[in-house]
């Protein structure tokens, strides 16, 4: 099957606890996103936390964004699906971190409907020989120990 879209997720760390907390701020962000990466909006809806924090999600024709801000802990997951090769899912994940400023980033590339080779698809068994040693060391010991009785 070939890549239907692209899937970023994003850890943002360090971010003003006063912008992840603000939503007018988060949906301005967002809504900027959108638009410098040629996406269509369909719908934006959003719902503030109390004491603090906020998830905010743009329903997209070309799939979704969404955030979710912890605000006492400087962090916001962000989340950009796309498909089709007209919109620049990167080009949103920059414009938000140019306004969320975050220290530091970590973003996960995900290939939706790429299933690789049928090799990738095969269960992956993992198989400890911790146990096997365990006993087979047990075994040389006994053996040792009933050679040195004699």
């Amino acid at each position: 099957m070939k890549i239907i879209g692209k899937h970023l997720t994003v850890d943002m760390y360090g971010c003003n606890f006063d912008a992840l907390n603000n939503l007018e701020f988060v949906k301005n962000a967002m809504l900027t996103a959108v638009k410098e990466a040629n996406m269509t909006l369909l719908d934006f809806s959003s719902f503030k936390f109390e004491p603090q924090g906020l998830t905010a999600l743009a329903l997209l024709a070309e799939s979704h964004m969404s955030i979710h801000t912890y605000p006492e802990l400087g962090y916001a997951a962000v989340d950009v699906f796309t498909c089709g090769d007209h919109s620049r899912p990167d080009r949103a994940v920059a414009v938000l971190k140019t306004f969320l400023k975050p220290e530091k980033t970590k973003t996960t590339h995900i290939k939706r409907g790429d299933f690789g080779s049928e090799k990738d698809m095969r269960p992956k068994i993992k198989i400890s020989v911790a146990p096997l040693r365990r006993i087979r060391n047990t075994g040389a010991r006994v053996i040792k120990m009933l050679s040195r009785s004699k």
